[in-house]
Parts: structure tokens; sequence; C-alpha cells
């Protein structure tokens, strides 16, 4: 991914969130998302992100990041220490997801997250047709070299909340790659969404 990009889901994102908010983004790359949400919403902005060189760049972006695993370092905040958490893309390789959706809820009233849909059309067909590990925009890696170890669906998101008592505030789902009408994303989203975002609540 180019510096600076503007991921699709970053607009949805940053429309969700209200201005001078207090935000904290787990696995927050290279800052971009942050630095987006400090110009636009003006917002009082942390992250957590693991990548040293990435860290880096967040500084000079004169943001205020951690550096470690979000897993670890989401516990030493206190509860309710934010208004939004954001797991932008990086639930599924997190190592226990029902316990980082916790935790964001502890540390913040609102959590946002958003991940690739492992039941999108494009990588059903990729198994279907050819038998292999599928790839995509938001699922970019060979099976060999990917960090995802918790990949999901639409459906199985919705049910894991139900499950662990969340309330959904919000859900946006993104056909980024192919020029599919939103009705119909909206309609079909297990099997039309690239990537889903969730709004979530205790």
């Amino acid at each position: 991914m180019k510096p600076g990009y503007r991921r699709p889901e970053f607009s949805h994102i940053i429309d969700i969130i209200e201005e001078q908010s207090k935000v904290l983004d787990l696995g927050c790359g290279d800052g971009t998302l942050l630095e987006l949400l400090v110009k636009e919403k003006n917002v009082k902005a942390r992250g957590i992100e693991i990548k040293e060189e990435l860290v880096t760049e967040c500084v000079g972006k004169h943001l205020t990041v951690y550096h470690g695993d979000i897993e670890e370092a989401i516990a030493n905040y206190p509860d309710t220490s934010f208004d939004y958490v954001i797991l932008n893309k990086t639930l599924q390789v997190t190592k226990r997801p029902r316990n980082i959706l916790a935790e964001m809820l502890r540390v913040g009233k609102q959590a946002i997250v958003s991940f690739p849909n492992f039941a999108y059309f494009q990588i059903r067909k990729q198994i279907l047709l050819y038998g292999r590990m599928p790839k995509s925009n938001a699922l970019p890696f060979e099976w060999y070299e990917t960090p995802n170890i918790h990949l999901t669906t639409v459906l199985d998101f919705k049910r894991l909340c139900r499950a662990e008592g969340l309330k959904t505030i919000r859900e946006v789902y993104i056909a980024a790659s192919d020029p599919i009408p939103s009705v119909l994303v909206n309609m079909f989203p297990n099997l039309l969404a690239e990537v889903a975002v969730f709004v979530l609540r205790k």
C-alpha cells in the first residue's frame, strides 16, 4: 500500500466519528487514518502499532503512538478513556478476537471494527473454480505469508456480536473493487461486500 493511500473504508470511519472526540486506533499502521481524523475532525488521537518502522512514520506525522502489541497494550488504558476505539482491518490478525472486542468496549464508549469479508463472492469463486487459497484487494497475501489467523464473514461476525451481547448501531458494507450498486451490496452483504465496517457498543 502506498504511503498516505486513502483506503475505501477511511471515509466511512471518518464520517462516523464526531468532532473533537478522543480516539484510539489499534494497529494504526503508518498513521494515515489518525492523521486524517486529526485534520478533518480535530480529534484527540492515540494509536498502538507493533511495527517499529510504522511507529517512526507516525511520530513523523506528530501523532502519539505506543509501540507494542495491541492485545497487551490496551490493558493499560483505564475504562472509558476514549469515545471511539478503532480496529481497522486488524481483527483477523488478533490472537483472541473476543477478548479484543471486550477490551475495546471497556476503554471506549463505541468500537469501530472493519474486516475483510471471507464470504465475498470473488473469494468464493476462487475456491470453487480453482481450489486454491483465495486472494483479493482486502486479502492480498499468499497463504504462507499471511498474518491473518482469524478470518471471518459478515454473518459470523454478527453471530459473535450477538453471543457477546454487543449492540450494533451502524453497519457499512463496501464493494471496493466491483461496480456493484450499493443497494445490492446492502441487501446481500455476506455475498457482495468485500469489506464490512461495524460500530458497536455494550
